[in-house]
């Protein structure tokens, strides 16, 4: 199978300084995954092409996009402690806003029905990320939410999208920006309590949008068996429910064992397989994935590794092997019960 990167070298100007965890050395981590033998002859790249301020604003507020532009053209600054741009970080943040897009164009254009098409799967391997950036507010290292400008867009085009989020932060942005939307599902695993505070069990949509947003919120130490029982559980039935025609995931690999910022227990064995788990849900040629966290260098080079082998059948020996036995099975069961008392798919 034949993956897409979206990637582009105008990311690493986006300068967040030395000692900040996302970093543009992140970059050269994903870089060293990609440049793997195996994969060679199995990766398309291309340049991303900018969003523009209406598809940023399908998603966000005009004043939200008119804060950024203005911020980065009077030389940057920071937004929060968390998130400084320099003027650098405006094509930076335009290109990573619209990889999906370029991502979306690239694989509509391939010819429908049998055969499968060339390109299985397109990965935006990209910076700043973006599942924190609310409607209004760029936060936690992210300026546009580049996640949820694709699903946006495949949204108004009469797709049912699922976006499906393992980084171990609660993508908190993309819940608010669809929270009372029946057209796009947000399905968030995250380690809680952590940063931004957000994604208890309890938030599951609102009006039209009520049981289109799932969250599970998994405890320190989590491991990998109750990710892929939520999928064969309530998540599963949910998103079966549901019945997307696009599958988005927001590919955060600060779940890993070793990561500076989180507590959970994964390995790059795991990522392989969550990865295959939910791409299940989805048909050739109408799945992306776009690079979150992850800021341990070798466990983000050794996890995107593992989920380029798992997409692209390259069968590599992960790492490390799977991790199993942590806490998290109460989670599961909370959720299943919860879903059964409003009536929802469980």
């Amino acid at each position: 199978m034949t993956v897409l990167v979206v990637t582009s070298d105008r990311f690493a100007a986006h300068d967040t300084g030395r000692w900040h965890p996302e970093r543009a050395a992140r970059l050269t981590a994903t870089a060293a995954a990609l440049r793997d033998p195996e994969f060679e002859g199995a990766l398309r790249v291309i340049e991303p092409r900018p969003a523009t301020d209406a598809e940023l604003m399908l998603v966000h507020s005009a004043e939200h996009v008119g804060r950024i532009r203005v911020l980065a053209n009077s030389g940057g600054g920071s937004i929060d402690a968390d998130t400084p741009l320099v003027a650098a970080s405006l094509p930076a943040a335009l290109a990573a806003a619209g990889s999906g897009l370029s991502a979306i164009e690239t694989l509509s254009a391939q010819p429908a029905g049998p055969p499968s098409p060339e390109l299985d799967t397109a990965f935006c391997v990209v910076r700043p990320p973006g599942h924190h950036a609310t409607a209004t507010t760029a936060m936690g290292f992210c300026l546009f939410n580049n996640v949820a400008v694709s699903a946006a867009a495949l949204a108004a085009r009469g797709e049912r999208v699922l976006i499906a989020d393992f980084d171990a932060h609660h993508g908190n942005g993309t819940q608010d920006i669809f929270y009372g939307r029946d057209d796009v599902m947000m399905v968030s695993w995250h380690e809680f309590p952590q940063y931004p505070g957000s994604g208890r069990i309890e938030e599951m949509g609102a009006g039209r949008g009520l049981g289109t947003t799932l969250n599970i919120p998994l405890p320190s130490g989590a491991t990998v068996e109750h990710y892929l029982a939520s999928l064969e559980g309530p998540v599963g039935a949910a998103i079966e429910a549901f019945a997307p025609t696009w599958v988005l995931i927001s590919a955060g690999y600060d779940g890993h064992r070793r990561d500076p910022l989180c507590g959970l227990a994964l390995t790059d064995a795991d990522f392989g397989a969550l990865t295959g788990a939910l791409l299940g849900w989805s048909t050739p040629g109408r799945r992306m994935l776009f690079l979150e966290g992850g800021y341990d260098l070798e466990a983000l080079r050794d996890s995107l590794r593992a989920t380029l082998s798992t997409i692209t059948d390259a069968g590599l020996p992960p790492v490390d092997r799977p991790s199993w036995g942590g806490p998290g099975a109460e989670v599961i069961a909370s959720l299943d019960a919860a879903r059964r008392r409003l009536d929802l798919p469980a």
